[in-house]
């Protein structure tokens, strides 16, 4: 079904050119566009193309649907949805395009069109209203969302709706979700919610703001602490916004544009007084150095997004740049790295947590062919689109190396995607986040260090 011009235009008039499509502000953007040549250097790159073999599941098909919605020769129906929406925005097509076309950008304007033309009904809206707008922009809900997922664990429930086979009930790939489960914790913004500022225990070299992120710091928090520990421990005092919020990755994605811009204002308040930003989350890292886009149509609040973006950076990142205290102990263990989308494609981040690797005494680094390649995570896209999501991470898991015991990486939702690649093809490795194995090492140092001082 689709939407006619005529029904919307008094409400919404489109600023587009009068044959567009397009019926809301916001639309996808001519400049975008206006590069690709259709040259097919981004074939080999796309994920979906690899699986499907069809052309509206390639980048350049898709740049040429968005455009032909804008010149009027499609509309905004179900057959323009289905190949926007099965995209992963991975973003290695703009890697691999001569052109640098923004794919990505105009995926997500297009699912800003899409959700508005055909919002979602039923079961479906229900589910998308409570976790985008009534729980992930909210961290008591969902610190109390964790507390049940930690009673859940802990409990005994956990053990019995699996002993039992209730687990079943549910969608195959939500079953795997849970058996990979990290354990809950508390969240930092919990646990340090009476420390303004988290002192560093080394010579200081300034202060940095933390994001925490949403379902980060609830499923994550582990990770959170670590990120908080390596900080410290080299120089830099850590302060925790409590008005931060949800990035708006997850509701940008979803076509949730609106949301997207709410979040991103709160969290360019939040961090107004912030010299430096610091994430751990690739995901959350790229959407708010795509914070500008979102302010495309307002200028005063593209010029506050584009300061604020300045200023994030990405833990590997910010700590190779400043320098960091090589660890002395070892962590003997083989491994290997894969590259988060969102952080090796939307942000260039490639060498730097390769090297923070490889400055930890005992690692040995096997290379991981296609490294950069997409693992089917890509937000909810597992939850959305689990068949396609899975076929990608078969494809994935086929060039993790055999012999090592550990997938490091810098994204939570990769991690879950892998672990679950992992436990699905019987492999033994454990993942982690890049700045745990930093984290664990600095402690297997004081571990060294109180033990020559008790001697």
């Amino acid at each position: 079904m689709s939407v006619r011009q005529s029904d919307v235009m008094k409400e919404a008039p489109c600023t587009n050119q009068s044959l567009s499509n397009y019926l809301w502000d916001d639309a996808p953007d001519e400049n975008k566009w206006a590069d690709c040549v259709h040259c097919g250097m981004c074939l080999e790159s796309c994920p979906t193309y690899e699986q499907t073999g069809q052309e509206q599941h390639s980048p350049r098909g898709r740049v040429h649907l968005i455009k032909s919605v804008a010149e009027g020769k499609l509309e905004v129906n179900e057959q323009f949805m289905d190949p926007v929406n099965q995209c992963l925005d991975c973003r290695a097509c703009t890697t691999a395009c001569p052109a640098d076309v923004d794919v990505g950008g105009l995926i997500e304007e297009a699912r800003g069109q899409i959700r508005q033309a055909m919002p979602l009904k039923g079961w479906k809206g229900r589910l998308s209203k409570f976790f985008l707008e009534d729980l992930f922009p909210h961290h008591n809900r969902l610190h109390t969302f964790g507390g049940v997922l930690k009673f859940y664990q802990k409990s005994g429930m956990q053990k019995l709706v699996r002993h039992t086979g209730l687990i079943n009930v549910m969608p195959n790939h939500l079953v795997e979700m849970e058996s990979i489960m990290p354990e809950v914790k508390v969240p930092v913004r919990q646990k340090f919610k009476d420390e303004k500022v988290i002192k560093a225990k080394k010579e200081e070299k300034g202060t940095v703001a933390f994001l925490t992120g949403c379902i980060m710091d609830v499923m994550f928090s582990d990770i959170n602490e670590s990120t908080i520990n390596v900080l410290t421990h080299n120089g830099n005092n850590v302060t925790i916004p409590e008005q931060q919020t949800c990035c708006g990755a997850l509701h940008v994605h979803a076509g949730d544009r609106k949301t997207g811009r709410k979040l991103a204002k709160q969290n360019i308040e939040a961090f107004k007084d912030a010299d430096k930003v610091i994430v751990n989350a690739a995901g959350c890292g790229c959407m708010i150095k795509d914070y500008p886009e979102l302010f495309r149509e307002d200028p005063e609040w593209k010029e506050k997004a584009e300061e604020f973006s300045a200023k994030v950076e990405d833990v590997s990142k910010y700590l190779h740049d400043t320098g960091y205290e090589k660890p002395r102990s070892e962590i003997n263990t083989r491994l290997t790295y894969h590259d988060a989308c969102h952080l090796a494609h939307g942000q260039g981040i490639r060498e730097e947590p390769r090297n923070i690797l490889l400055d930890i005494p005992g690692v040995e680094m096997v290379h991981m062919p296609n490294a950069d390649r997409c693992c089917g995570s890509a937000g909810i896209y597992n939850i959305t689109n689990p068949e396609m999501a899975g076929a990608v991470l078969e494809s994935k898991m086929q060039n993790v190396p055999d012999d090592v015991e550990m997938i490091s990486m810098g994204n939570p939702g990769c991690m879950l995607q892998m672990a679950i690649g992992a436990r699905k093809y019987g492999r033994n490795q454990k993942v982690v986040h890049t700045i745990q194995l930093l984290d664990w090492a600095y402690q297997k140092d004081a571990q060294s260090e109180q033990g020559r001082g008790d001697d």
